[in-house]
């Protein structure tokens, strides 16, 4: 199989992790070795999930701050050139409450999904360029999901509401870092936005909606088209599926869109090995 890389893209709701657990089991039945990273997973080799950025005179002034959990901080920071990375969710699910609340929340301010858009792509197209060269993934298929179209028009339109372009450039760069790895671009369309994310509403817990909810509305594109509720948070969705289309239809990698519309496993199922016989 030549291609190393599987991206699993589309809106929220829309069936992205069945179908990147499908592509998954398709290539098992296949006797090919795949990795699966679904959305939020801590160890993510192309992506940062609960990680954040501190500059060496940041980080010695949290520790500074911080001098009861000085050694945990010392221990667990990671050091990237004169910087640091903190993975504060893997340390807070390991230290549970010698983690105390008000250091995780301070970390978590400077998470590198809320750095500055500039300064979040150079950290992540590092990142991705370190997945790239590191040989120890080049023995089986990645199958990554969300993270090559959804994340950066999550920062870049719906958190920051820049320039379209912007958001463009920084995908189709990171199209460039990966080309070598001949990568695959499945994108699950859903024909009613509405009705697939009040079909999310209902199956996930309120917290997540009520989260989603406000960070479409009350920053970026949302807040300055004075978005609110479902209604407006629908309306970010329209305006973010334009532009992953629009994407989509400049890469210039192998990719195909499937209508998960009805949410049907098994239909699904059978297009995907249509969709995976010719890798």
């Amino acid at each position: 199989m030549k291609t190393q890389l599987i991206l699993v893209e589309g809106l929220p709701g829309s069936g992205k992790s069945t179908v990147a657990r499908l592509v998954s089991e398709i290539l098992a039945e296949k006797g090919i070795k795949a990795q699966l990273f679904l959305e939020g997973n801590a160890e993510h080799p192309a992506d940062y999930d609960g990680v954040s950025f501190y500059r060496q005179d940041e980080f010695d002034q949290l520790l500074l701050d911080h001098e009861g959990c000085k050694e945990i901080l010392e221990s667990r920071a990671v050091k990237h050139g004169s910087d640091f990375l903190i993975p504060y969710r893997k340390m807070k699910d390991e230290l549970g409450s010698d983690f105390p609340d008000e250091l995780l929340q301070e970390i978590f301010a400077k998470d590198i999904y809320e750095l500055p858009f500039d300064q979040h792509v150079r950290l992540l197209t590092e990142k991705w360029n370190f997945f790239k060269e590191d040989k120890i993934h080049r023995n089986s298929v990645h199958i990554f999901e969300c993270c090559f179209i959804q994340n950066p028009l999550t920062i870049g339109t719906v958190k920051y509401n820049v320039q379209k372009e912007e958001v463009i450039h920084y995908v189709l760069l990171l199209e460039e870092i990966v080309k070598s790895l001949n990568p695959f671009v499945i994108y699950v369309d859903q024909k009613d936005i509405r009705s697939t994310f009040e079909k999310a509403i209902n199956e996930r817990p309120k917290e997540w909606s009520d989260g989603f909810i406000e960070y479409y509305t009350n920053q970026g594109f949302g807040k300055m088209q004075g978005y609110c509720g479902v209604d407006g948070t629908v309306q970010v969705l329209q305006e973010r599926k334009s532009i992953e289309l629009e994407i989509f239809n400049l890469l210039k990698i192998n990719k195909q869109k499937i209508d998960n519309s009805q949410f049907d496993i098994e239909k699904c199922k059978e297009e995907l090995k249509d969709i995976l016989s010719v890798l």
